[in-house]
């Protein structure tokens, strides 16, 4: 079953934010992942107005979206964004439609 791993990223520096950019897809791919959406503009329909950007990432399953995380590649990656932006993560998995539950 497909996990996802839900990111909102403030960006406070963005040359530093593109050499994360041009490292992180490879790492992804790696672990059998895909980024599936990306906001440049998030719009809030309710509740607190969401400023950040939010990304997410489609894995074939929770031990690869771990995997990925937790790769050496990804922590020497996320070290790029250290201080730069500010990134808060969820992953998420057994996604069902809304008929199923």
């Amino acid at each position: 079953m497909s996990a996802y791993i839900i990111a909102r990223v403030e960006i406070k520096d963005r040359d530093q934010y593109r050499h994360y950019l041009a490292v992180t897809p490879s790492i992804i791919e790696k672990y059998g992942g895909s980024v599936i959406a990306r906001s440049v503009e998030p719009l809030t329909l309710e509740g607190p107005d969401e400023t950040r950007r939010i990304v997410i990432l489609q894995f074939p399953n929770i031990e690869k979206a771990k995997e990925f995380y937790h790769s050496p590649e990804y922590r020497e990656a996320r070290k790029l964004r250290e201080g730069r932006r500010w990134v808060s993560s969820s992953s998420l998995r057994d996604l069902f439609p809304d008929t199923e539950r």
